[in-house]
């Protein structure tokens, strides 16, 4: 008798162990694998084409903190990469950095952007069956477009960016003792001739659920949309879009 009163002592107090600390600093480090479309296309003026953007496979990295100080928000970083160029025959003029390329120029476009969201935000309701974040996003952007005649290859580049504030909200609902749940989370911001938004919705199933470790996967579909006029001289009306897969671990 006295064995198991002390194996059950020890099995509340590893179990009370684990759940302070999960209570004192909750950590989430997750990645993705997004397969985008790209459409759209960006100009010195109001004037941009449709370029043809090839589809890329490209990765999304984040991290958040979360603790149970009152007032203080948690903290969460994503980083996503939008890399992608294609082929296009122009069907009017573009002026681009001081070029002018004429309609039924072949151009190769190239857009190198990368997007980083610092995320504050508070847990409203935080349960096994549902969860609501809200907050602010500061999302910076950091872009390279390039326009470049395949005849002559005479080229142009322009380079952007800026931090941009948005509003961050995120909700996700669970089945209890299942493992399985779906989130819907995004961030949006219009003013002043710009406006952006980037959300996404996914289906996730945590296989391992431990004192140690907690791992979920995920299986959604994102949706980032960028129109700026005159950011850095730039204007750009672009969608990225498409199918992802990731895999997120919780300490």
């Amino acid at each position: 008798m006295k064995k198991l009163i002390l194996a059950a002592l020890l099995g509340s107090a590893f179990s009370l162990s684990s759940a302070h600390a999960d209570t004192v600093l909750g950590v989430y480090a997750g990645a993705q694998g997004w397969d985008t479309s790209t459409s759209g296309g960006f100009a010195s003026n109001n004037d941009a084409a449709d370029f043809n953007f090839k589809d890329q496979t490209t990765g999304v990295f984040y991290i958040a903190f979360e603790h149970p100080v009152p007032f203080i928000p948690n903290l969460k970083v994503n980083h996503t990469t939008l890399d992608t160029n294609g082929l296009t025959t122009l069907s009017t003029d573009v002026e681009f950095e001081g070029v002018t390329y004429t309609a039924s120029t072949e151009v190769n476009a190239l857009s190198d952007i990368t997007s980083t969201d610092f995320i504050l935000y508070y847990e409203l309701f935080d349960n096994d069956v549902v969860s609501f974040d809200v907050g602010l996003n500061g999302k910076y952007i950091d872009g390279t477009m390039m326009l470049e005649d395949t005849q002559t290859n005479e080229s142009a580049t322009g380079d952007f960016s800026g931090i941009i504030p948005m509003l961050y909200s995120r909700v996700q609902v669970g089945i209890p003792f299942s493992g399985l749940s779906a989130y819907a989370e995004g961030s949006y911001l219009s003013f002043d001739g710009h406006s952006l938004s980037d959300y996404q919705v996914a289906l996730a199933y945590s296989f391992i659920e431990s004192m140690a470790v907690d791992m979920t996967v995920q299986l959604g579909y994102r949706n980032i949309e960028i129109d700026i006029e005159d950011l850095d001289d730039i204007y750009a009306n672009m969608e990225f879009d498409g199918v992802f897969a990731g895999l997120e671990v919780h300490f």
